[in-house]
């Protein structure tokens, strides 16, 4: 559904931030993306997404393909028409609007007649129950949770094909977690969403996912079925706690790790 080659972003034609990115997100299927602060994990979405030049960013190498079709040259409402979206990192709801009108506003991408966007709403709200009691509450007064929610209910409006989760576990509680993790997974069977999740909760979302990248410094370094990556020894020091003797190291000082080369094309 989904294929980066090679990508490579540059940031004021002088900072380097992705170097030759290559994954694959297979149609219905949940992929995560791995990584810590920096490594360029935000910056792969916003390349898909068409999202990176508001922020003076730019792919200078590589392309980004849906169903076999270039989208990188292509505007971000284009791309949204096409079936991506984008949940940004902290939510970004328009808090001066209600919850429902936020959701309507995930509709102005599509030329739906109102039965149509009833319908859609009713289906948001068949997963977030909250907010179709909150409906009417402006959606600053809503809690990070319910914000969280609006926010991947607002990106369903479009009626997306993949979508794509930039942290969405960031400031909730571990029962919100699990209870939006499990809505991810609903939506995946239901809807048949194919989804990139960048998380930095790497337990939660080697648990949802099929399969995993992990990044560091702009670079894939690791990938694998997530249930090889949980038992990775790697990847249970650094990204899961699992220490013998409590210290966590960069990939760089893990002298037994090898890089595995990524496909190009």
């Amino acid at each position: 559904m989904l294929r980066l080659n090679n990508l490579e972003v540059v940031y004021d034609r002088v900072i380097w931030v992705l170097k030759g990115i290559s994954l694959e997100v297979p149609e219905r299927r949940i992929v995560a993306l791995l990584g810590a602060n920096g490594a360029g994990k935000s910056t792969t979405l916003k390349a898909i997404s068409g999202l990176l030049r508001p922020e003076r960013g730019d792919i200078t190498t590589g392309s980004v393909e849906l169903n076999g079709a270039r989208i990188d040259q292509r505007q971000p409402e284009e791309i949204v028409k096409l079936g991506v979206t984008q949940v940004m990192e902290g939510r970004r709801v328009f808090e001066d609007l209600t919850a429902e009108e936020n959701l309507v506003a995930g509709a102005h991408t599509r030329r739906a007649n109102l039965a149509e966007l009833r319908r859609d709403l009713e289906a948001v709200y068949g997963y977030f129950p909250r907010l179709g009691l909150r409906k009417g509450l402006k959606a600053g007064y809503l809690s990070g949770g319910e914000q969280q929610m609006l926010a991947i209910g607002r990106a369903l409006m479009a009626r997306p094909r993949v979508m794509l989760l930039d942290e969405p576990s960031l400031g909730l509680a571990p029962l919100l977690v699990e209870e939006i993790f499990g809505i991810i997974q609903r939506l995946t069977r239901e809807e048949q969403l194919t989804v990139l999740l960048v998380e930095q909760n790497a337990a939660m979302a080697l648990e949802i996912a099929e399969h995993g990248y992990v990044m560091e410094n702009g670079r894939i370094v690791l990938d694998g079925p997530a249930s090889a990556l949980r038992g990775n020894a790697d990847v249970k020091e650094f990204y899961l706690g699992l220490t013998e003797v409590g210290a966590k190291k960069s990939y760089r000082d893990v002298k037994h790790y090898r890089r595995r080369k990524r496909w190009l094309s």
